[in-house]
């Protein structure tokens, strides 16, 4: 017998499945489901509405935005590797003015949480970032930091591949948020993950996305020269995911009860589990969406089903139940 999930899509055990509840807490949000669409993946808006309603959806992380309009990077800015992606989109956005006038207004309407991300250049354009989302407020659940972007105050080193400059950027996002709960999005190319995410928590940040892209690079042997119009960019999808896996891990470890959004490689809804039983209380679906626009649907699914399938009642009791050997 099947029957249609919360989500609206079949389910293969309807009455098992309605019984589990799939509420988490992240921080100081509380969510209906873990499963949230990662930045970057699911446009500034309703791009995907109509295939994947995203009040379906724990959150849906909207497409990083700065307090200006940017072009992003020269193409070609996407290739597909043997296990994933790799992009040097170079954060294309009209900018959060224009981002929180037209495109807000409809992502809202569907009934949508939405975080917002944002990125800058220096710590003042953060800082103008947060308070520029400030008529946005009571419209998005949370701010994002895209602390993987370089930083042109210090060399253009990124924020997030030092402790000081991502301490600096996280206590200028709180300090004009209003209030509104601040995740910080850290990078997994450093040596040191713990003492950066000890950083970001120290100035503030209610919690953390694990992690971004990896740095990789893809060449064409042809023309002897990278794919990529920009040089490198950044790897994600399967290929990611034992790196996320372990910075959620060693976050959580570090740091009991710390708000994670789990995020890489994931496109199953044992990834999912994996991904809570490392330690993250909500898990990010992102390049699988290019593949599928309905993935995250489709993840959420699957994670039902396999809490029904294993007894587990709250998905909430995943989180963090990794049996050490």
């Amino acid at each position: 017998m099947r029957g249609r999930s919360a989500s609206g899509r079949t389910s293969r055990h309807p009455a098992r499945t309605a019984a589990v509840d799939l509420t988490t807490r992240v921080g100081p949000l509380e969510l209906p489901n873990p499963i949230v669409a990662a930045s970057g993946t699911f446009g500034y808006g309703e791009e995907l509405a109509r295939l994947c309603p995203p009040s379906a959806l724990g959150a849906v992380t909207v497409k990083s935005l700065a307090p200006f309009a940017w072009d992003g990077n020269p193409a070609p800015r996407l290739h597909m590797t043997a296990a994933g992606m790799i992009n040097a989109v170079g954060l294309q956005g009209p900018g959060i003015e224009h981002w929180v006038a037209h495109e807000l207004p409809r992502l809202h309407a569907t009934g949508a949480r939405v975080i917002a991300s944002i990125w800058g250049r220096s710590v003042d354009d953060y800082a103008r970032a947060a308070e520029m989302l400030q008529p946005a407020h009571g419209r998005i659940v949370a701010v994002e930091v895209n602390a993987s972007c370089p930083n042109v105050e210090d060399r253009s080193h990124m924020f997030a591949h030092s402790c000081a400059s991502v301490e600096a950027v996280t206590r200028a996002v709180v300090a004009h948020a209003g209030g509104v709960p601040t995740f910080v999005k850290l990078s997994p190319n450093v040596t040191d993950l713990v003492s950066i995410a000890a950083a970001t928590l120290d100035a503030g940040a209610d919690g953390l996305t694990l992690s971004n892209t990896v740095m990789g690079l893809a060449i064409d042997a042809e023309r002897r020269r990278p794919v990529l119009g920009n040089g490198g960019g950044g790897l994600s999808g399967p290929a990611v995911k034992p790196v996320a896996l372990r910075a959620v891990h060693d976050v959580t470890q570090a740091f009991p009860g710390v708000a994670v959004i789990g995020t890489g490689g994931v496109s199953t809804g044992v990834d999912a589990v994996e991904m809570l039983l490392a330690g993250a209380s909500a898990v990010g679906v992102g390049t699988a969406t290019f593949l599928d626009p309905r993935a995250t649907l489709r993840v959420l699914d699957e994670l039902t089903d396999w809490c029904a399938d294993h007894g587990v009642t709250r998905v909430a009791d995943l989180v963090g139940g990794l049996e050490e050997r």
